[in-house]
């Protein structure tokens, strides 16, 4: 796998981890009455569609690897272009249905690849792409 891809993957897999962080032991109730925690999620779900945008054009096999990576793209898109009428039930939904399955995926994307290394979630590493 090659760095750039590998990188925008890792930026993905922290991305949704960072989700997962920031909404643990959270309510509906509180992410809806909470503007900093709701732009810091719709934040870290443009990272993620972008960076599997990226991903993507780096290598058009990913969508066999990861089947929803247009939908995600679209969310990402949606959020950023429609930013004025974003649903949070359905961000909150996605939180809870789709970002724990997807997270876990992306680790085993990482981890199957031998070439990784050392390199972890919270390492930052920079590509000259």
């Amino acid at each position: 796998m090659k760095i750039a891809l590998k990188k925008r993957l890792l930026d993905a897999l922290n991305a949704c981890r960072a989700i997962q962080s920031f909404v643990a032991n959270r309510t509906f109730s509180e992410y809806e009455r909470n503007l900093m925690l709701r732009s810091a999620v719709e934040r870290q779900f443009e990272i993620v569609g972008e960076a599997l945008h990226r991903a993507e054009s780096d290598d058009p096999e990913l969508s066999t690897l990861i089947p929803d990576v247009h939908r995600i793209v679209r969310m990402r898109n949606r959020i950023i272009h429609g930013y004025d009428s974003v649903d949070d039930e359905l961000l909150w939904q996605t939180i809870q249905s789709h970002v724990p399955p997807l997270a876990q995926l992306l680790a085993q994307l990482l981890e199957s690849d031998e070439a990784l290394g050392d390199m972890r979630y919270d390492d930052h590493i920079e590509s000259n792409d």
